[in-house]
């Protein structure tokens, strides 16, 4: 299970405080491919094909050129020792509907002679203000036009982001924007709730008195509308952000929620082995040079809290003596009495009812 970090957007979007820079040249972008290839050879022994997934974020990978994806995977592949004619389980490729739509069917062509047979998209709205205010680059029509390039180009299955919980975000928009996505019929969909994050654009606006977060109430019935429409379009909702029509999940980020371990590539990356977290440098110039992140070992009771949390973002839930086991039982009493939790054979999970209110919930757990 491999993750690769590509630190590199076009522009930052107003909401978004994951690491990125802005792309100027070229040369950037060789020299990061020739850091990732380097990093693949310093860290081969850790490379295992037991969960055989690649899923490549960011930033914005689809700003990359092809030529160093290609290095990139060819070098992953070597690491994992597949053979020539063997395929990943599943090879997901982030991408702004603005590259698609620029580069075209042979950009996309590209991808699937890669190997990719997944594409994640990040739609976000298909309303024209909303987007501009987001400072995404690409508009409703775009957004369109690269799903239909992506199907004509033969990726048959395509997860697309939305993001609800915005102050300025009317229902009726909101609704419509749901509409419009289901509409699409893509195979999977991620909606999340807008958050301030430090770091953001969006941070900075609201330190200056200029934004006002969404109430409660208002994100809470914009998330069971999703809910709602997604149910009756005929998608599972099989985590709290992410719904998928029936075998359709994403495999790889669904190994995260088990708690495999995964390595992780890149500027920012992190990696788990099942016992230590370890994370690459959050600068570009720092990983370039071969410079060092950091680390630690999970103690066991981080070990036991995370699986708890994890499951329980999950439809799936947590194995029911696990959880007695390590919860506390005043709570977990508490909980199954309120219908914060409910019981399916020898599993405990959240009901979708409650998955609004889950950090409370598991918080109060653990």
């Amino acid at each position: 299970m491999v993750y690769l970090h590509v630190p590199f957007c076009r522009s930052w979007c107003t909401y978004c405080a994951f690491y990125s820079e802005i792309c100027r040249s070229e040369k950037e972008f060789d020299d990061y491919a020739a850091a990732v290839l380097r990093e693949i050879g310093l860290r081969k022994e850790e490379f295992s094909k037991d969960n055989n997934t690649l899923y490549i974020g960011g930033g914005t990978p689809s700003v990359l050129p092809l030529y160093c994806l290609g290095a990139i995977v060819g070098k992953i592949r070597e690491a994992l020792s597949m053979a020539e004619d063997e395929t990943f389980t599943e090879f997901t490729v982030e991408v702004n509907p603005d590259d698609i739509v620029r580069q075209g069917a042979g950009y996309v062509r590209g991808l699937k002679a890669l190997g990719v047979n997944r594409v994640s998209m990040g739609v976000q709205s298909f309303d024209d203000a909303i987007l501009r205010w987001m400072n995404r680059r690409h508009d409703s029509a775009s957004a369109l036009e690269a799903f239909r390039l992506l199907r004509e180009g033969g990726i048959d299955n395509i997860s697309i982001d939305l993001i609800f919980g915005l102050s300025q975000l009317p229902d009726e928009v909101w609704e419509e924007t749901i509409d419009r996505a289901i509409a699409l019929r893509p195979e999977h969909i991620s909606a999340y709730m807008l958050s301030v994050e430090e770091g953001s654009a969006l941070y900075d606006k609201a330190e200056a008195g200029e934004y006002s977060e969404a109430s409660d109430e208002q994100a809470e019935a914009q998330y069971n509308t999703l809910c709602r429409k997604l149910g009756e379009a005929g998608y599972g909702h099989y985590e709290i952000s992410n719904f998928a029509r029936p075998g359709l999940e994403a495999r790889h980020n669904s190994a995260y929620w088990d708690h495999v371990p995964y390595v992780g590539l890149g500027p920012a990356a992190h990696s788990f082995d099942g016992n230590r977290r370890s994370w690459n440098p959050s600068n570009l110039e720092l990983y370039l040079d071969g410079g060092k992140g950091g680390c630690e070992v999970l103690t066991e009771e981080q070990k036991v809290e995370e699986t708890i949390m994890l499951a329980l973002r999950t439809s799936g839930g947590i194995d029911r003596d696990y959880l007695i086991m390590n919860s506390d039982p005043e709570a977990l009493g508490k909980a199954l009495a309120k219908g914060d939790l409910v019981e399916e054979g020898s599993r405990l999970r959240i009901p979708e009812s409650r998955f609004f209110l889950s950090d409370g919930i598991i918080s109060d757990l653990i």
